[in-house]
C-alpha cells in the first residue's frame, strides 16, 4: 500500500525525495528534519489514540522524544545495500528507512494493506533490507552474517544494528561484536542510551563504561547526544567510517523518551519526565524555526497524519494471511549428484565427501564453527582436509553459538548456503533462540524470505563423555514449527541428505549425526526407501527406509543410533521366538513424514517406537499420536530412556540407554508373549 496523499506532499514540500529503491532522502536543513521527525511523532501518537479508543490489539513501543536519535544513522544510510536491524522500538527506524508511513499504522491495526499483512504486527517488520524482531539482542548476530555477506559480495554496504541500553546485559550482543571484530564485518552497533529499561534504571543494572565495551572488542567508538546539533555530523561520521574501513564500530547516541514503555505504563516521577520533556530536541529545534513555518510544517503534518489514518483505516482487516502449515509440499528434487564409488565407506567419509563437493559445486555454501580447520578437522574429524582444499570457505569460528548461528541467518539471508557444526548437540540449547525466534521466524512470518541454514551437529551417548555431552535432543527441537529435524543412520546415503538439505530445501534444518554412527559402514542392506507422499514435506530429500513388506508380526520404528540395537533384536527374536520384525528407519523426525509413515505402518498388529532420548514428548510421542488419529487397532508401544541425566561410567550409562534387550522385550510385550 503506498497512496501518494499518505507520502508524497510533505516529503516534496520541504525537500525530502525518495531513492529508487523507494528510500526516503531526508536533507539535513532545520525544517526537513523538524517536518520528517514530527511526521513520525505524530504517526505514533495516532497509534497510541487508536489504542486508547479500542482500535488496535496487541502492543507498541513508541520513540516520542528520541525521534532524532532514531533518524541520525538510518538517515545517513545511502547506499542499496545498507540493512537495517532494529528491536521492539522501532517505528522511528522503519519511517526513516522505508517513507511507509500508512502501511505500518495499517499493519500496527492488523490491516491487509499492512507492511506485512498484519502478520508482524508493531515489533515484527520487514521491507527491502529492514528487519525487526522484539528479543533482545536477538538480531545482533545476524546483523554480523549480512555485513559478512556484503563483504563477500564485495559491496560496500553496511548493517546497522540498533539496541536500547537495556540490551547492553544480553551475552549474545558480546557474542555478536567479538565475531563482528574477529571477522571484520562492516556493521554499525548503535546502542540508544535512554537511561531505562521497561521501568528500571539501567545505572542499575549496568557496570562499567558503556563505551568501553566497544573498545574491549576493538570496535571504533563515538558517543553523542540526540540533543546535540552535532548528532547528525557524528552519526554520518560513524557510517562513513565503518563503510570506507569495512570494520565495525560502536555508537552511543544518549536519549531519552518521553512515553512509556509500551502504552500505558510510564511509572516515572513528574519531575523527571518534566525534564525529559525540556530536553526535547524535536521540540527545540522546533523553537528555532520561523513561527510562520513551524505552524505551516505542524499543519502539513497534521493533513499528512490523517490522510494516513484515512489510508490505513480503509484497508481491510487482514484475511487468509496465516498458512495452515509453514513448509509446502516437498520440491521437485534435481537428479542425484554422481557420487563416488561408496563400497566400504563410513558415514563420517560419506559426509566429508558431500561437503567437499558441495564447497567444488556451489559457491555459495560455507561451513562455520568451531575449530574446524586442518589439521584438526572438527571434534569429530568430519570437515578434516576442507579448510586446505577450500580456503576461506572452512571458517573457524569463536566459540559463541548462537552468534554463529545468527550470523549463519544473515548469511542465508543475503543468499548464501552457510552450513554451521555445532561440536555438541548438547550445546544447541545455546543456539535456541536463534532458532525458535529467528530462523524459523523469517520465513514463517514474511513469506517472501527464505533461511537455507543446516545446522549440522553429533547426538547420542555410549561414548562415557557424561550428562552434558551425550544428549539427544531432537525432541526439543522437532516441536519448533518451521523447523526440520534431520537424522540419518548407517543405511541411509548420509551424502545425498546432507546435499538435499544444503542445497535443495529452503528451510532451516537441523542435521543430526549420532556419534556411534560416525563410524560404521553405509549399506542400504534390503532396506527400501518409503515412497514419498505429496503431502509429506520434503519425503523424498530425506526417505524413511523399510525392510520388510507389511506381513511381518511386528514393526520397530527407529532412527539414528538406535538402528543397530533394533536390528539385533529383530534377528535374535527371528532366530529364538521365529517372529518376522521389520524395521522402518526415519530420516526425517520433524516435520514427520506422516502419510508415507502411516501407510507403511497401519497393516502391522504392532508398532515398537524405539529412541535413544528420554522419554515423553517428541517424535516417538508425535508417531504414536499419528497412529492413533489415523483409528490404528493394533499395539503400540515405545522404548526410551528414562527420564535422568546420562551419566558417565560405561557401566551406568549402558544401564540408563536402551538396547537391544530393551526392543526385544517392548516387541514380545506387545505382541503379548
Amino acid at each position: 500500500m503506498d497512496h501518494p496523499s499518505a507520502r508524497g506532499d510533505l516529503m516534496r514540500m520541504h525537500g525530502i525525495a525518495y531513492a529508487a529503491d523507494g528510500r526516503p532522502m531526508i536533507p539535513g536543513e532545520p525544517p526537513a528534519l523538524y517536518a520528517y521527525g514530527m511526521a513520525i511523532r505524530r504517526t505514533e501518537q495516532l497509534l497510541l489514540d487508536l489504542f486508547s479508543k479500542g482500535q488496535l490489539s496487541g502492543t507498541t513501543h513508541t520513540c516520542i522524544g528520541q525521534e532524532f536519535c532514531q533518524m541520525a544513522v538510518v538517515r545517513a544510510l545511502d547506499h542499496a545495500d545498507d540493512a537495517v536491524l532494529s528491536n521492539h522500538r522501532n517505528h522511528g527506524h522503519f519511517l526513516t528507512y522505508s517513507g511507509q508511513f500508512a502501511p505500518l499504522v495499517a499493519e500496527v491495526m492488523g490491516r491487509a494493506g499492512g507492511v506485512c499483512g498484519g502478520r508482524g504486527g508493531s515489533q515484527h517488520m520487514a521491507w527491502r533490507h529492514f528487519h525487526s524482531n522484539g528479543v533482545q539482542a536477538g538480531m545482533t548476530g545476524i546483523g554480523v552474517g549480512l555485513a559478512r555477506a556484503r563483504a563477500l559480495a564485495g559491496s560496500a554496504g553496511i548493517v546497522a544494528v540498533m539496541v536500547g541500553d537495556g540490551t547492553l546485559g544480553e551475552g549474545l550482543l558480546y557474542e555478536s561484536m567479538n565475531l563482528a571484530a574477529v571477522w571484520s564485518a562492516p556493521v554499525l552497533f548503535v546502542v540508544e542510551h535512554n537511561g531505562i529499561a521497561q521501568t528500571t534504571d539501567t545505572a542499575e543494572t549496568l557496570g562499567g563504561d558503556i563505551l568501553a565495551r566497544g573498545s574491549a572488542f576493538g570496535l571504533a567508538t563515538w558517543r553523542v547526544s540526540d540533543a546535540d546539533a552535532a548528532l547528525w555530523q557524528v552519526a554520518a561520521d560513524a557510517v562513513a567510517a565503518v563503510r570506507s574501513s569495512g570494520r565495525p564500530g560502536f555508537l552511543v547516541i544518549d536519549t531519552a523518551r518521553l512515553g512509556p514503555h509500551s502504552k500505558g505504563d510510564d511509572l516515572r516521577p513528574a519531575e523527571q519526565l518534566a525534564a525529559i520533556a525540556a530536553r526535547d530536541p524535536l521540540a527545540r529545534l522546533g523553537e528555532t524555526l520561523p513561527a510562520g513555518l513551524r505552524a505551516d510544517i505542524e499543519a502539513e503534518v497534521a493533513a499528512f497524519v490523517a490522510a494516513v489514518a484515512a489510508v490505513a483505516a480503509a484497508s481491510p482487516e487482514a484475511t487468509a494471511q496465516v498458512p495452515s502449515r509453514l513448509f509446502a509440499a516437498a520440491p521437485a528434487l534435481p537428479p542425484p549428484v554422481p557420487a563416488p564409488e561408496t563400497a566400504g565407506r563410513t558415514v563420517r567419509a560419506a559426509l566429508n565427501a558431500a561437503l567437499d563437493r558441495l564447497l567444488r559445486a556451489d559457491a555459495r555454501v560455507l561451513l562455520l564453527g568451531e575449530d574446524l580447520h586442518d589439521p584438526y578437522g572438527g571434534a569429530f574429524k568430519v570437515t578434516a582436509g576442507l579448510s586446505q582444499r577450500h580456503a576461506g570457505r572452512v571458517i573457524s569460528t569463536p566459540i559463541s553459538e548462537a552468534a554463529i548461528t545468527g550470523a549463519a541467518i544473515g548469511l542465508a539471508l543475503a543468499g548464501w548456503r552457510p552450513v554451521v557444526e555445532i561440536m555438541f548437540a548438547d550445546f544447541l540449547t545455546l543456539c535456541a533462540d536463534q532458532l525458535y525466534n529467528h530462523a524459523v521466524k523469517f520465513p514463517g512470518v514474511f513469506p517472501e524470505l527464505s533461511v537455507p541454514l543446516v545446522l549440522r551437529t553429533p547426538v547420542g551417548g555410549r561414548r562415557g563423555y557424561g550428562p552434558t555431552h551425550s544428549q539427544n535432543p531432537e525432541n526439543l527441537f522437532a516441536a519448533v514449527p518451521g523447523l526440520t529435524v534431520v537424522c540419518g543412520s548407517q543405511r541411509h546415503d548420509n551424502g545425498a541428505l546432507l546435499h538435499h538439505a544444503v542445497l535443495h530445501w529452503p528451510h532451516p534444518t537441523l542435521f543430526l549425526e549420532h556419534k556411534l554412527v560416525y563410524g560404521a559402514t553405509e549399506d542400504p542392506g534390503e532396506y527400501r526407501p518409503l515412497p514419498p507422499h505429496p503431502d509429506d514435506a520434503a519425503g523424498a530429500a530425506f526417505p524413511t527406509l523399510l525392510a520388510g513388506d507389511g506381513r511381518g508380526d511386528a514393526v520397530v520404528v527407529t532412527y539414528g543410533g538406535m538402528v543397530p540395537f533394533v536390528e539385533a533384536a529383530a534377528e535374535r527374536l527371528a532366530e529364538e521366538e521365529e517372529l518376522v520384525v521389520d524395521v522402518a528407519i526415519l530420516a526425517q523426525l520433524a516435520p514427520l513424514p506422516r502419510h508415507a509413515l502411516l501407510a507403511a505402518l497401519l497393516p502391522y498388529p504392532a508398532v515398537v517406537i524405539a529412541e535413544e532420548t528420554q522419554a515423553g514428548p517428541g517424535v516417538g510421542a508425535e508417531i504414536a499420536a499419528c497412529l492413533a488419529e489415523a483409528g490404528y487397532r493394533g499395539t503400540i508401544r515405545r522404548v526410551a530412556a528414562p527420564p535422568v541425566p546420562i551419566p558417565s561410567a560405561r557401566s551406568l550409562e549402558a544401564a540408563v540407554l536402551p538396547d537391544a534387550d530393551s526392543v526385544a522385550l517392548a516387541v514380545l510385550g506387545a505382541l503379548g508373549a
